[in-house]
């Protein structure tokens, strides 16, 4: 089992690369179909989703524009439950479609908070892909159109997820080993 240490923390692999890149593949083959003709405007969430908004968007073959907004919500390994809005959105949406591209959705509290505003500023039609779901963590009566894989409940790394910054730049994803068994 490939283990790695980041900070204080020791993380084993979970999910290889050939997995993710699969996935992504999946759901960009699942967008390219839905949204053929509807000139969607990818909003990607930083800074986790960077990873997989770049992978996707190789496979995306529709035309289509991105942009990026920026909020927060976790410190550490747990979720502050209070979502900041960091930098938003510059374009307008009114009468678009809009594909929020997401890393993880828990709670689910900051994907409801960007569907809110994305109403408010009349977007016509909001679609979520998310890579990752934690289903046993949701909170919110949300929609997700496109969901990579779901996962356990459990503290990953990779793949652009993060421990306080660091672990971003892994290509696999690695699950959190719990104190007592290392």
């Amino acid at each position: 089992m490939k283990t790695i240490k980041i900070k204080d923390k020791v993380f084993s692999v979970s999910i290889p690369d050939e997995k993710i890149q699969e996935a992504v593949k999946n759901v960009a083959e699942r967008i390219n179909w839905d949204l053929a003709g509807k000139d969607p405007l990818f909003l990607v969430v930083l800074n986790g989703a960077f990873m997989f908004a770049a992978d996707l968007m190789k496979s995306v073959n529709i035309p289509s524009e991105i942009t990026f907004i920026k909020l927060s919500s976790y410190q550490g390994t747990s979720t502050t439950g209070v979502v900041k809005e960091i930098f938003g959105l510059n374009e307008s949406v009114e009468g678009r479609t809009v594909v929020i591209v997401e890393d993880i959705v828990d709670t689910g509290f900051t994907m409801q908070k960007i569907i809110n505003s994305l109403k408010e500023k009349k977007a016509a039609d909001i679609r979520v892909a998310t890579f990752f779901l934690k289903p046993n963590s949701l909170q919110c009566d949300i929609e997700l159109n496109y969901v990579a894989m779901e996962i356990p409940n459990d503290f990953i790394v990779g793949y652009g997820l993060d421990y306080d910054g660091y672990g971003r730049n892994l290509k696999e994803i690695y699950t959190l080993i719990p104190e007592k068994a290392h």
